[in-house]
């Protein structure tokens, strides 16, 4: 079962993850951050469809074509975890190689995209200040791990239960014992 989660959580976190960053790095200051969030979910729903081949192939191959809800619930969201792992893990890296510069550019591209929209006044500040309040909690690993974790692992986790859904089949009874 580790060597399943292993794989094809690895190859899903892997590819968001790389995805993910070769998207925020090629952008430029004018690129809208806020509004390409549901890019990265897109990604994520694609790329942890390998949660759905996980479970088949470690079915197929290591119960005789025979599993559980559960036992597949929990084969997703052990993949699911391994994924999220590796898409925290690399974009620590990212951060570190970027001068966590991210939250900075995250947080003007949503003032601007604010003020476009005609946001004012006393709104604006207040939108100010929680921005710069989301960057202080974001300067803080504590805070900053979990919640690059849940960005995935939630994802993960759904796609698991509909694949357990789906691929779950349960072995027939034997009516003679050998």
């Amino acid at each position: 079962m580790t060597r399943y989660a292993l794989i094809y959580g690895g190859l899903a976190g892997l590819i968001v993850i790389l995805t993910i960053v070769a998207g925020t790095a090629m952008a430029d200051a004018d690129t809208n951050l806020a509004g390409a969030e549901w890019m990265g979910y897109l990604v994520m729903l694609v790329a942890l469809s390998l949660v759905f081949v996980g479970i088949k192939r470690y079915r197929d191959q290591q119960r005789e074509g025979y599993i559980g809800f559960w036992a597949a619930a929990g084969m997703g969201a052990s993949i699911a975890i391994v994924a999220g792992v590796i898409y925290v893990f690399v974009w620590e890296i990212y951060l570190y190689t970027s001068d966590y510069q991210f939250m900075e550019q995250y947080a003007a591209s949503v003032i601007a995209e604010s003020e476009a929209d005609g946001m004012t006044g006393t709104e604006l500040e207040e939108l100010k200040l929680e921005m710069d309040k989301m960057s202080e909690r974001y300067a803080s690993p504590l805070f900053r791990l979990p919640m690059t974790f849940l960005e995935i692992f939630p994802v993960g986790l759904l796609i698991s239960l509909i694949s357990a859904a789906f691929l779950r089949r349960i072995r027939p009874p034997r009516l003679y014992e050998d």
